[in-house]
């Protein structure tokens, strides 16, 4: 089965072929020959990954998933959530948005935080979707080069090391990405079986 991984974002693609393996033949936006954003103008993950799919989907006619992901600040009403790439502005920077993020914590004892994933399939006249959440701590400073995001200052309940001082591997157990991929993949099995 071949299917569309709707993201510009090189590491989500990278991640996302680790998790896969051989099952099923993951292809990029530049492989269909897309360049330049998908829109993604709701206020929900939900909304944001149906919208990307369903617009490759729609422009490309090739089966489709996209993930939205983010990350849920509990002491500051759930930021920077849905806007997590674009928290610092419109740059995308995440050096940017963890250091506002630092910031906006300065002096917070609370520090829980949730790292969340919606995965959006389109397949055929269909779409389904697939979530995953993993809940840890913000700690105070960088520590890892691991990883990209937020992945330095968050550390995943149970452990004590950031999720940017793991291997991919280990990361790719106990992410939000990892398990809504992991449920993707056990749904295209049950097609392709």
């Amino acid at each position: 089965m071949r299917l569309c991984f709707a993201t510009n974002n090189g590491h989500k693609l990278s991640e996302i072929r680790q998790l896969v393996g051989d099952q099923f033949e993951i292809v990029s936006l530049n492989d269909i020959g897309h360049q330049g954003e998908i829109p993604e103008n709701f206020e929900t993950m939900e909304e944001n990954s149906l919208q990307k799919a369903e617009f490759i989907k729609n422009s490309y006619g090739v089966d489709c998933f996209a993930d939205d992901s983010g990350l849920e600040v509990e002491s500051i009403n759930g930021d920077p959530g849905v806007r997590s790439a674009r928290y610092a502005g419109p740059q995308r920077d995440s050096l940017d948005n963890n250091a506002k993020l630092l910031q906006e914590l300065s002096g917070i004892e609370n520090r829980s935080a949730r790292f969340k994933s919606v995965i959006s399939l389109v397949l055929g006249n269909s779409n389904i979707q697939f979530e995953g959440i993993v809940n840890g701590q913000i700690i105070e400073a960088f520590r890892g080069k691991e990883g990209f995001g937020y992945d330095p200052i968050f550390v995943p309940d149970g452990y004590e090391i950031t999720f940017a001082e793991m291997e991919m591997e280990e990361k790719n157990q106990i992410s939000h990405r990892g398990i809504a991929v992991n449920k993707l993949v056990e749904y295209l099995k049950t097609l392709n079986g």
